[in-house]
């Protein structure tokens, strides 16, 4: 089995996938410098059209996955704060087997949110 990393945006007040919602991928080194590695945009169904990191890419480390949420919802007649509650929702994983398949998928709305580990 070839490692990978993906992801999967739900919008829980729509009921719908979160398409058009920008993501960047962020390594993070052991001092906590970042290393912007990707920014994508999800497609009609929540997903990014390439993976975030695929077998090639990937690395045993600590990441981080920015979700650019109160941008995505200003898209929306859904009331906000000002400044919005969420705006990006930063979500710090490790990839502890690079041979393994790690999935990050986040259900948001503009006041709260949650993920897990998929495959």
């Amino acid at each position: 089995m070839s490692g990978k990393l993906s992801t999967h945006v739900l919008d829980t007040v729509h009921g719908c996938p979160a398409q058009n919602m920008k993501i960047e991928l962020w390594a993070i080194a052991q001092n906590g410098q970042r290393n912007l590695l990707k920014t994508l945009i999800t497609n009609q169904d929540g997903r990014t059209d390439d993976l975030l990191l695929n077998a090639e890419e990937m690395q045993v480390g600590t990441y981080e996955i920015w979700f650019f949420v109160s941008d995505y919802f200003a898209g929306f007649t859904t009331t906000q704060t000002s400044p919005a509650f969420l705006s990006c929702v930063p979500i710090r994983f490790g990839i502890a087997n690079a041979s393994d398949r790690y999935h990050v998928p986040l259900l948001v709305s503009p006041w709260s949110y949650s993920t897990y580990r998929g495959s």
